[in-house]
């Protein structure tokens, strides 16, 4: 009895292994079997058209799937390239801004000739950085050698006032810009025998990029787009450095007239320093 059932679970097995062959192979265009099974295929055309569709779909899906693939990586590289040519462009603006710096620079060496004047990169640069003190690549080793007595001043590539050396040390420097409360000097109007008066940094207008000039005489005839240099009083800043322009005119809380000044420097693009170390021998 088992041998007959094994038997025919067998037949049914094979005939449907024979069949499903037939199907397939008469499913495919051009097959001999598509002419010789035609009406079996009659019989089993849904079933064909169904296998068809499914393994065209499963083609089409893994066509998709591989292209998709070749396309993401194509990306991942055009991606690289891309950020490679950005970086070799970002170097060849840093190159070209420090041969520019470099070239105006000759031209304030030329205009304070009897002072020595080294460069030092900016190695701080955080937001509000330029409110309060910042640090540059230059210190005692490179004779910035600071007392109580005796500081330097810190101008740009276009002998425009920055601030004065605070402190150093061995490979390092700190810079107290003019926007800072600490900061004062004596300026005057740059014109032949111009108003001497004081600018300073305040607490107030430093967010705004601006300081205040005061002590000023009351016989002076200060005016809106006055531009104010450093005097040169007191030895610690050479003659001639610009500083900034009067934009407006106020009362402090004395009464007194006070000017606020926007300074000239451009604090925000600014990557090397240049400290006037002090006159020539």
């Amino acid at each position: 009895m088992r041998k007959v059932v094994r038997t025919r679970i067998f037949t049914v097995v094979l005939t449907s292994l024979i069949l499903l062959a037939l199907i397939l192979l008469s499913s495919f265009p051009g097959s001999p079997l598509n002419h010789l099974t035609s009406p079996v295929s009659a019989i089993f055309k849904p079933i064909q058209s169904s296998f068809r569709s499914v393994t065209g779909n499963i083609s089409d899906f893994w066509i998709s799937l591989t292209d998709g693939m070749s396309i993401r990586q194509e990306n991942e590289k055009l991606a690289q390239e891309n950020a490679q040519l950005k970086n070799k462009v970002s170097q060849l603006e840093a190159a070209g801004r420090n041969y520019e710096e470099l070239k105006t620079a000759l031209q304030l060496k030329d205009k304070f000739d009897r002072y020595e004047i080294a460069g030092a990169r900016i190695l701080t640069r955080e937001l509000g950085t330029w409110f309060d003190v910042f640090k540059i690549g230059s210190g005692t080793a490179d004779g910035i050698t600071i007392t109580e007595s005796e500081s330097f001043a810190v101008v740009d590539a276009q002998s425009r006032l920055i601030g004065r050396v605070l402190s150093s040390d061995l490979t390092t420097a700190k810079v107290l810009p003019l926007l800072h409360e600490g900061f004062a000097v004596s300026a005057r109007v740059n014109e032949v025998n111009g108003a001497i008066v004081r600018l300073r940094g305040d607490i107030e207008l430093k967010e705004d990029n601006l300081c205040v000039a005061d002590q000023i005489p009351t016989s002076s005839d200060l005016r809106i787009g006055d531009e104010l240099v450093t005097s040169g009083l007191g030895g610690l800043f050479p003659e001639g450095i610009l500083i900034g322009s009067i934009i407006e005119f106020r009362d402090d809380a004395a009464g007194r007239k006070i000017a606020i000044v926007r300074p000239s420097v451009d604090f925000d693009n600014m990557s090397v320093v240049f400290i006037m170390k002090g006159l020539q021998s």
